[in-house]
């Protein structure tokens, strides 16, 4: 079944009360916060949401853009693929293209996810993440607030915000810069490729 997956706007609206659903339920088995669907289609209208719709018209994914610090931080959230869709790559997918259409709309934003999720992880770590600490986050009171959706919030909480079963991950654009090429880059390369 073929899936198209692009940016959502408000042609998509009908799919938010589908979308919250599956983000209610999803996150009885993972951290995911909960979303309502007036919040779903407030992130369609200002097109930082990213949906995969299969061929037979079924909602099959999503994944939207927060922005934090007056966008100096962008979180990738709420990642969610219907039941019926999983272990066929299409999170892997949507990440993709969440993660591209937050560079292009941020090109200099540090762009962070917190998830309990080893595939989402490793999905992220393909994509130049790495590991962080909660610090290196954004510290607005706002992000950590809707954290309160999620079954870990009391862990969180207990912690002071520092510590909680998530793990940190960490896209900084100014560690993935081509540096120029010097004199010396430009020998070594023609010495081992141009012999």
């Amino acid at each position: 079944m073929k899936i198209d997956i692009i940016v959502a706007d408000q042609a998509h609206f009908k799919y938010a009360d589908k979308i919250a659903e599956l983000m209610s339920e999803s996150s009885k088995g993972t951290n995911l916060a909960k979303r309502t669907p007036e919040y779903i289609r407030e992130k369609m209208e200002c097109h930082k949401a990213i949906i995969a719709i299969s061929s037979d018209g079924a909602i099959a994914g999503f994944s939207y853009i927060e922005t934090w610090s007056h966008t100096r931080f962008v979180a990738n959230s709420g990642l969610i693929v219907a039941p019926e869709f999983r272990n066929s790559g299409l999170a892997r997918q949507i990440k993709r293209k969440i993660f591209d259409l937050s560079r292009e709309m941020y090109p200099y934003a540090k762009i962070f996810s917190i998830t309990t999720d080893t595939a989402v992880m490793k999905i992220n770590s393909e994509l130049g993440f790495r590991p962080v600490t909660f610090s290196e986050l954004t510290q607005e009171k706002e992000f950590w607030d809707g954290c309160k959706g999620c079954r870990n919030f009391d862990v969180l909480e207990r912690n002071g915000y520092h510590i909680c079963l998530c793990t940190a991950l960490l896209y900084d654009p100014a560690e993935h810069t081509q540096k120029p090429h010097t004199k010396q880059t430009i020998k070594q390369f023609i010495k081992t490729y141009l012999k």
